[in-house]
């Protein structure tokens, strides 16, 4: 195990009768707020009339971004801060899912920065200094409730680059799974893949020593194979929303990864697919993860296949390679059974776009430390999922 240090500072609001408690959680930091969310799912849901009237009550003097799409575009981002600072706004309330906390992150990082905000995300330029971010979760998936990154997209560049800092924790999360109910069958499922997905990509290190991380880490990936189908069989079901919030939340708050190296391999792929075609993030990894998997699977990184065969899917097979690739088509299986889809081609991603995707993926340099990729294993596993 690596050496580290441990801090995750969000203050949680877990529950359904926790948003009268929002009011005095805002007033420690601001008295006028940026709320960001969606289009009309937090109105049909009652929510966003619960949150005027506590804000109003509060004496709270609020603006209001919305739009925010998923994959959420730096457009957006230039005109929230353009709204702080015109306003002197103190706080970025983000009322949604991860793209919506994602651009909140962004404003909040953009307010003092005296350039353009993509530079963060072009490694132009570092976050330093933020607004105070607060959010009210409406979907269970990214995590980015309770952790510092923050994913944007540049439809002029078709890029979709992540920038982080400690800056961009979050202060404080509401987290009411009863807010997940009326979440579709898809979104539902996708967001059970990304939590998935978080956890994937940090079980598979080579950091010896990590027993602790990894009996955290099966643990969420169980959770997510046992109430995800229920989840999508009875939307209302608190039990599978509650488990399933949390777990999104764990699965990427830092705590599976202090003491190790994760891979995040998959996740970059990933984003350079959704920046051209605007694919739901859980979709393409759901598509991209298993090959991911056949494409680094070897001598080197079998023990941890087989660990992740035995003790997340009980595999008993004697063979251990036999063991890692039914434990490849068990995660596979899963992700069917979700409704996902299996091939990219499935979802318009053509092949004349590969090798052009496969260099921005490693433009930078080669990606993840499970198994390092160049450009041509990228494009190998991109050919192989199309």
């Amino acid at each position: 195990m690596l050496d580290f240090e441990y801090s995750i500072p969000t203050k949680i609001f877990f529950g359904q009768k926790k948003i009268g408690k929002i009011g005095p959680e805002i007033k420690k930091y601001a008295a006028r707020v940026l709320l960001v969310y969606g289009k009309v799912s937090i109105k049909k849901i009652g929510l966003y009339d619960k949150l005027i009237k506590v804000l109003k009550n509060s004496n709270i003097t609020y603006k209001e971004l919305t739009g925010i799409k998923p994959n959420p575009r730096i457009t957006n981002v230039r005109k929230g801060i353009k709204l702080c600072r015109a306003h002197s706004l103190e706080l970025i309330l983000a009322v949604g899912g991860g793209s919506v906390i994602d651009c909140a992150k962004a404003i909040a990082a953009g307010f003092y920065y005296n350039s353009d905000p993509w530079d963060f995300f072009s490694k132009k330029a570092q976050i330093e200094k933020a607004l105070p971010i607060g959010v009210v979760l409406t979907l269970a998936a990214t995590g980015s409730e309770m952790n510092g990154f923050s994913v944007i997209s540049n439809q002029e560049t078709q890029e979709k680059l992540a920038a982080g800092s400690e800056v961009l924790r979050p202060r404080f999360s509401f987290l009411d799974p009863s807010c997940t109910f009326t979440v579709s069958k898809k979104h539902t499922a996708a967001g059970v893949v990304d939590i998935y997905s978080h956890v994937l990509e940090q079980y598979f290190c080579l950091t010896e020593g990590t027993f602790i991380q990894d009996k955290l880490a099966e643990a969420i990936l169980e959770t997510c194979i046992k109430y995800g189908p229920i989840a999508l069989r009875e939307p209302k079901n608190y039990p599978a929303r509650a488990n399933l919030m949390w777990a999104s939340s764990l699965a990427l708050n830092g705590l599976l990864t202090y003491g190790k190296i994760g891979d995040w391999s998959t996740h970059y792929i990933e984003h350079q697919i959704s920046a051209v075609y605007d694919l739901t993030h859980g979709v393409g990894l759901a598509i991209l993860t298993p090959y991911w998997m056949e494409y680094v699977l070897d001598k080197k990184t079998l023990p941890k296949f087989v660990e992740y065969a035995r003790k997340v899917w009980s595999i008993d097979e004697a063979d251990e390679f036999a063991a890692a690739k039914e434990g490849i088509e068990k995660t596979r299986d899963f992700f069917n059974r979700l409704g996902m889809p299996k091939t990219l081609s499935e979802v318009g991603v053509e092949d004349k776009r590969l090798v052009d995707m496969a260099k921005k993926i490693t433009s930078f340099g080669p990606v993840g430390s499970f198994r390092e990729l160049k450009e041509q294993d990228v494009l190998k596993i991109l050919k192989a999922a199309l």
